[in-house]
């Protein structure tokens, strides 16, 4: 078989589960991952025939599309912020809009060169990894409450030469930090579980629902908590910086204002109100 006809049907199997771009993109992914394709290849092999081995990879990889299984998990694999990060079962795929809250971070940091980051809930370290790329000077701790996304995040780390401390915690039980730190970031459980309806197939039955759901009634209970921790830990010209509900920007600023924080939200490059910087009134 040829690219040309495993398009078609890739686009023919797929079509009841996502959209013709998504399914487009999809199977780039798994030829640039999978079988060591670079983009230019993907676009001038259309026609040429496929080895019997690069056959079965796609054939498999079409399989376990259909039951809906992200991409990511099927390659082993996520691109984010110019890095190829390690993803599996324990972790959550890394986001565009997270890319944004690193790239607002970088920016709003660019004359600094040496600061003490913790990176809270830090899954595959995209967060506080892409910072220490950018920044080589910082100080990076990466903390989560599962040993097995913290040993990703690890996996990653050397993976990109990037030396960074660990932190096994589950932050709800913590009194303090550790250490003063100039940033410290999160991107939390965030979604409420009234909120399930709007999420796709292939998230809600791969993704780990432990770095996901938050009860309704409580939906800000990380924020509120890394908040609290924040006062003791946060140095005096130091930020906070979040990934948020959309749904919920004018709770996480009264919140902030409840504990004593002045702050911000920015849009994502869709519209929706997605990141929060906070500083001490």
């Amino acid at each position: 078989m040829t690219l040309n006809q495993f398009k078609l049907l890739y686009q023919e199997q797929l079509a009841p589960l996502y959209p013709d771009n998504e399914i487009h993109s999809m199977l780039q992914i798994v030829c640039e991952d999978l079988l060591n394709w670079s983009r230019s290849d993907f676009l001038i092999k259309d026609r040429e025939e496929m080895s019997h081995l690069q056959e079965e990879i796609l054939q498999k990889s079409l399989r376990e599309l259909r039951t809906s299984k992200p991409v990511q998990y099927i390659t082993g694999k996520a691109h984010f912020y110019g890095h190829e990060f390690t993803v599996n079962e324990h972790t959550l795929i890394p986001r565009q809009e997270t890319e944004e809250l690193v790239d607002m971070i970088i920016k709003d940091h660019k004359a600094e060169s040496y600061l003490n980051i913790i990176d809270i809930g830090t899954g595959t370290g995209c967060i506080g990894l892409s910072l220490k790329s950018a920044k080589p000077d910082c100080i990076i701790t990466l903390m989560d409450v599962s040993k097995e996304a913290l040993a990703t995040a690890q996996a990653n780390a050397d993976s990109l030469k990037t030396p960074v401390k660990t932190m096994l915690q589950d932050v709800l039980e913590l009194e303090e930090l550790p250490e003063k730190y100039d940033i410290i970031v999160s991107n939390p459980p965030y979604v409420r579980n009234l909120e399930k309806v709007e999420i796709h197939k292939n998230v809600l039955e791969n993704e780990p629902h432990l770095a996901l759901f938050v009860k309704d009634d409580d939906a800000l209970v990380f924020y509120r908590k890394i908040m609290e921790l924040s006062k003791n830990a946060l140095q005096p010209n130091g930020n906070l910086y979040f990934e948020i509900n959309q749904y919920l920007p004018e709770e996480m600023k009264a919140l902030a204002r409840e504990l004593g924080f002045q702050s911000e939200v920015f849009k994502d490059l869709n519209g929706n109100y997605r990141m929060m910087k906070c500083w001490r009134s």
